[in-house]
């Protein structure tokens, strides 16, 4: 059996808290173990540091040799990487196997991105050559989460070791099954020891880890308030860096368009894809008054109430699986029931079909007659609906939050677009597409609480190293005209 934590090329017993993960469905124990403690989060830093000089040293090309077969390792071991993400999350196979393909191709798009975005230039200056170079910062922490607990940590620790840095990686302790085997990859790989060092746990080793006072940095993916307190922990700091990553309340706004069905589908993958368990998913649907309005939300409640939902290894597949534990179930039923007793009308109720598991059907609330709606990200399948009478109240109500992740827009008019476009407020806008849709070319952040301004993904490489400018010449000399009031 694996021991808990991989530090300086070794595995270890943990010395913390006990620590375990659960079939989401049927409660079993899928990983256990104990969580590292301060002295062990201390020998993780330590490592990473003292692995630094060489790995920052060794050629680019080297580097990315060895993500390459970092690469080549996960598609190898694709099909035993999605089981694991499917039992441990419970999401489906077919979901969990799209999370291991966008693993292998972090890769190559993380070393485009680093040659485009950062790499090295130089030019003729006077009598001199200015130079631009990009440094590692040295050791950074990666925190995790739980939603995507491959890909997603993946977006960082990647570009982080392309550019030369050393990380300490502390995963989700809901998924730490899908963290093991992924270090195993890498070690499969032939990642030098120190280099990437995994220490398990929950709030006891990440909070020894954050405050590690030998971390140049720390990239996040997770809920707004650890976010939150992150980033009033590196408040002061400016010499370390932070990049958060974190939620939404996001806004999904219709308009009547010809294609009634392709509405529907494209709000039901927004709001109920992975059990509306990703931070773009549309928490708030904004729909006209009127009779088109009121079709389209009945024919969305009809196919919302046939969506199959069962365990991630089920067949025939199910659309959804399980949300991440029983406590994430208990918190979204419980949200429900809040928003009703506060005057929601249940469209279609959110419910819990099998007891002692964590699956739960879609849930769709007319909050339309609610008068203080909280602005919160409720993480799992129940949707707002908001009635609006024009285009104005609608972008009004898709602004009132404080989040801005992603916003969508759904009308046949591009003037439409072109105006939501301007005067939403998100860091992700999307026409006529699902709102989890993304590119692997471009940047995924937000404003708002919904970030600080360090987008991951292809902007990754931004936040992974810092730049040098240089004024260099191959040996000094004097200028053919000296500066007034010097004399030699």
């Amino acid at each position: 059996m694996m021991s808990t934590h991989y530090i300086a090329g070794q595995w270890l017993a943990g010395q913390g808290e006990t620590l375990e993960s659960l079939d989401p469905v049927g409660q079993g124990v899928v990983w256990s173990g104990r969580g590292a403690d301060a002295t062990q989060v201390d020998a993780a830093v330590r490592a990473a540091r003292e692995a630094f000089p060489a790995w920052a040293r060794r050629p680019l090309e080297q580097r990315i040799e060895l993500l390459e077969r970092f690469a080549a390792t996960l598609k190898s071991r694709a099909d035993e990487l999605a089981r694991v993400i499917g039992e441990e999350t419970g999401k489906p196979l077919w979901e969990s196997a799209t999370e291991v393909t966008s693993m292998v191709n972090k890769v190559a798009i993380s070393v485009q991105a680093f040659r485009e975005r950062t790499g090295e230039k130089s030019g003729p200056l006077a009598d001199a050559t200015a130079v631009l170079r990009h440094k590692p910062h040295g050791v950074v922490a990666v925190f995790g989460p739980y939603n995507f607990p491959g890909h997603l940590p993946n977006g960082h620790i990647v570009p982080a070791l392309l550019a030369g840095n050393c990380v300490v990686f502390k995963p989700s302790d809901l998924t730490p099954k899908v963290a093991e085997l992924t270090l195993k990859a890498w070690i499969q790989a032939g990642l030098p020891a120190g280099v990437l060092n995994l220490v398990q746990g929950g709030r006891e080793t990440g909070v020894a880890l954050a405050a590690h006072r030998g971390l140049d940095g720390l990239f996040f993916t997770g809920s707004s308030r650890t976010g939150n307190l992150l980033h009033s922990q590196f408040g002061g700091q400016p010499q370390k860096i932070l990049a958060l990553e974190m939620g939404g309340n996001n806004p999904l706004v219709v308009e009547e368009v010809a294609d009634l069905d392709a509405a529907v589908y494209t709000i039901i993958q927004s709001a109920f894809i992975s059990a509306g368990q990703r931070c773009t998913c549309a928490r708030r649907l904004l729909v006209p008054q009127g009779a088109w309005g009121d079709a389209l939300l009945a024919r969305l409640v009809a196919v919302s109430a046939t969506l199959r939902v069962g365990r991630f290894d089920e067949q025939p597949a199910p659309f959804m699986g399980a949300v991440i534990s029983l406590s994430a179930a208990e918190h979204l039923l419980k949200a429900q029931e809040h928003l009703i007793g506060k005057g929601a009308q249940p469209l279609l109720a959110m419910t819990q079909p099998i007891d002692g598991a964590a699956l739960l059907t879609p849930g769709i609330l007319d909050v339309s007659a609610v008068a203080e709606r909280p602005d919160e990200e409720f993480f799992g399948p129940l949707l707002q609906v908001i009635r609006y009478s024009d285009f104005a109240v609608a972008i009004r109500e898709a602004n009132a939050t404080q989040y801005g992740l992603a916003a969508g827009l759904l009308s046949d008019s591009r003037e439409r677009f072109e105006q939501f476009l301007v005067e939403s407020r998100a860091g992700i806008v999307n026409w006529n597409k699902q709102l989890t849709g993304a590119a692997s070319s471009a940047p995924f952040g937000g404003i708002g609480a919904s970030g600080n301004h360090r987008p991951s993904a292809y902007y990754a490489a931004d936040y992974c190293a810092y730049p040098v400018a240089s004024l260099e010449s191959p040996s000094v000399s004097l200028p053919a005209t000296l500066t007034p009031g010097i004399s030699l």
